[in-house]
């Protein structure tokens, strides 16, 4: 790593806790007070997104729009549409009928907190209102970078992206090997990684050719986030990660960490790191804050 990508490494946990406190702000102006007969799933679509965590994806979208000029305010927008059906999948991901999960963040889930059908009806609720944060001319002045928006989130959460990768996960078995994982993987948390950093140029209606080096970046970056979290699964500890941990094995579900065990996992997902800057090529030294990312994600603990 470069001296500034080794000192944004350094700073990157507050730079990651002030993008948050900026998402956590809009999407407090995004998302509905509670009011009238349909108060309690509003009430639960806040519960859902007021759980916290890093909120990786918005960070995202800010430095990848700060390459392009774009100002914040608009950027942030795209991040709390984002973190909205991102946590619309974490919702629905809790259920009894897909993983069963009673803890999320180290608090009850929202099916647990409130009750099944008000989680599924919030999950819809903060799907559907992620495309219309992004529909609004507040997000672009452009109909046209606004339906771009719209059109590559709507492709990266649906059939081929994140719920195709869902029901992939769903119906898994032993057999699967490494390259069947990884585009597992690719498509159910991939895909929103790579709508994120894709956002940035698509705000700043930059080339083709830099939405696709940042495009590349997310791939890469987007596998060190896994197997990370595979890691965790296996040695962290439902204190440090305000989950349940050994689900995995368990469920006898195959991960990277599985098919190429502690080392080997930890091996590739260095590769990966180095390969997310590569891909990053000049803007490397101009985000060293996305520079910074991949290397950071390898030692997280939670």
């Amino acid at each position: 790593m470069s001296d500034s990508v080794k000192q944004a490494a350094a700073e990157l946990p507050k730079a990651i806790a002030a993008s948050a406190r900026l998402v956590d702000s809009a999407l407090d102006a995004v998302l509905p007070q509670p009011a009238g007969r349909q108060a309690r799933v509003q009430e639960a679509m806040r519960y859902a997104v007021q759980a916290g965590g890093k909120r990786l994806r918005p960070f995202l979208v800010l430095h990848s729009a700060r390459l392009f000029g774009v100002d914040d305010s608009r950027s942030l927008r795209v991040g709390a549409a984002i973190e909205a059906l991102h946590t619309y999948s974490l919702v629905h991901d809790d259920l009894p009928c897909m993983d069963d999960d009673d803890l999320r963040r180290g608090r009850p889930t929202t099916h647990i907190a409130f009750d099944e059908m008000t989680a599924v009806l919030a999950g819809d609720a903060l799907l559907t209102i992620s495309f219309e944060i992004l529909a609004d001319a507040r997000t672009h002045p452009s109909a046209e970078v606004r339906c771009a928006l719209i059109a590559r989130l709507a492709e990266a959460s649906g059939h081929s992206g994140m719920i195709g990768g869902q029901i992939i996960d769903m119906l898994a078995d032993a057999s699967f090997g490494v390259d069947d994982v990884i585009d597992l993987q690719r498509r159910k948390t991939g895909q929103l990684f790579e709508f994120s950093c894709e956002a940035g140029p698509l705000l700043g209606q930059a080339t083709h050719e830099d939405r696709a080096r940042l495009k590349a970046y997310a791939e890469e970056m987007g596998v060190v986030f896994q197997i990370t979290d595979d890691l965790l699964d296996v040695t962290s500890t439902l204190e440090k990660t305000g989950k349940a941990v050994g689900k995995d094995a368990g469920m006898g579900k195959q991960t990277l960490v599985t098919l190429l065990g502690l080392q080997g996992a930890r091996a590739e997902a260095q590769t990966r790191a180095r390969r997310a800057v590569e891909a990053l090529g000049p803007y490397a030294a101009q985000a060293p804050e996305l520079s910074a990312l991949p290397f950071f994600l390898l030692d997280r603990d939670a």
